[in-house]
């Protein structure tokens, strides 16, 4: 991997981890075209995964910060309960992470049958999106914990690669009857713990020798972590503003036409 195409692979990852078009499914298709794959491919993941949660904790920082002080009172009030439901929405995640992740990536593979899953996967995202943009259920103020494990269940859907992360947990908030504005933040705020669970297995794997690292170089991980870092500040921010209009449909059609483009591709 050169330092370019680690330029536009941590553009990708940054801009599509908050947008709800599959940050997995995009990363996917550009490591193919690419041809990065394995062990650099590892490497350069974890990098990139690592970039964008520090971009979650700099665009939501007032919210991280307000959730600490309100722990810290130890008692319960409204920013444990938030936390709490964090916690909830980790669990599901959290056991397909460590018990059925790998089953997931050695069943589906590499090459053509991977950009097969990644179109079906975007199309579901597509549909998902579109069908949250027309219901119109009623909105609750405050997220239940009820509803905290339900789009924790929509997070660890989105395992599947092509399925969009942010995507199917807005979209299923949405339908839950849950406000837009609370939404895009809650989001953002329970992929932290998952993602830096994830980027520490991998590490952990590395270091007993399990799966070892590639020989990627360190200018393409700085150019890559830098690039997935800025990109996913200005998504993120972004991406608040646009769920707050409910303007979620476009990309909706966005994802049903990548879905459509990588379904021909894959079978060509």
């Amino acid at each position: 991997m050169d330092w370019l195409q680690a330029l536009v692979l941590g553009i990708i990852q940054g801009l599509t981890e908050y947008l709800p078009v599959s940050s997995s499914g995009h990363l996917a298709i550009g490591s193919a075209l690419f041809g990065v794959q394995g062990e650099d491919n590892l490497t350069f993941t974890v990098m990139v995964h690592v970039a964008t949660v520090l971009s979650t904790l700099v665009i939501l920082w007032k919210e991280i910060d307000w959730i600490l002080k309100g722990l810290f009172k130890f008692e319960m009030n409204a920013e444990t309960k938030y936390f709490l439901n964090i916690v909830v929405s980790m669990i599901p995640v959290g056991i397909v992470g460590v018990f059925f992740k790998a089953y997931v990536k050695e069943i589906f593979g590499s090459g053509r049958l991977l950009m097969l899953i990644v179109g079906c996967c975007l199309l579901l995202t597509a549909a998902l999106l579109t069908f949250s943009y027309f219901a119109k259920p009623r909105q609750r103020e405050n997220i239940s914990m009820k509803d905290a494990f339900i789009i924790g269940l929509a997070q660890a859907a989105a395992v599947l690669p092509g399925l969009s992360r942010s995507g199917s947990t807005i979209a299923t908030g949405i339908l839950l009857g849950n406000k837009k504005e609370k939404l895009a933040q809650f989001s953002f705020l329970m992929v932290i713990p998952p993602i830096l669970g994830e980027a520490l297995l991998d590490v952990l794997k590395a270091v007993k020798g399990a799966e070892a690292f590639g020989d990627i170089e360190t200018l393409p991980l700085i150019v890559g972590f830098v690039a997935a870092f800025v990109s996913g500040c200005i998504a993120c921010k972004w991406m608040i503003n646009i769920v707050k209009r409910g303007k979620l449909v476009w990309f909706g059609v966005y994802c049903a036409i990548a879905g459509a483009v990588t379904i021909a591709c894959s079978l060509l």
